[in-house]
């Protein structure tokens, strides 16, 4: 993906990586982090701001940074380096919220001829999973990397 994107810092296990959304609102430090699913090979993508005192993620907060865009590259990045440490992996995300749920839609059909470069996207609904098609408002995603 040639899009704008900011540095990462990732951890030992490339399960957690850090950065610093930059913009309006000043610098905040965002998580992604993949936890595993009790399903083999199957992984949950939670993303968020930093919670500077627990050292949590925060799905919760709103930014308004004025980056979004900025930061779901970022986010697809560390997917791109993830699948690379685990290629078998599967990754599911969703949205704490439907608003949260319905930005991360438009934010994968915005940009959806990129991800299919490197990965397979599914969109899950009412009647089950189906490869992910614009203008469905799906409830949940998943990706696997093409091999």
């Amino acid at each position: 993906m040639n899009v704008d994107k900011y540095p990462l810092i990732v951890g030992g296990t490339s399960m957690v990586y850090e950065f610093q959304s930059e913009g309006v609102n000043g610098k905040i430090p965002k998580l992604i982090i993949y936890r595993e699913t009790n399903l083999h090979n199957l992984y949950n993508l939670g993303f968020g701001d930093k919670n500077e005192k627990t050292g949590n993620i925060d799905d919760n907060v709103i930014t308004n940074n004025g980056d979004s865009q900025k930061v779901l590259a970022t986010v697809a990045s560390s997917l791109l380096q993830f699948t690379d440490k685990y290629p078998g992996a599967m990754v599911y995300a969703t949205g704490n919220t439907k608003s949260r749920t319905r930005l991360y839609r438009i934010g994968i059909s915005n940009n959806l001829e990129m991800i299919k470069e490197n990965f397979e996207v599914f969109g899950q609904h009412k009647y089950g999973w189906e490869l992910f098609k614009k203008g469905i408002e799906y409830e949940a995603f998943f990706v696997k990397r093409k091999i």
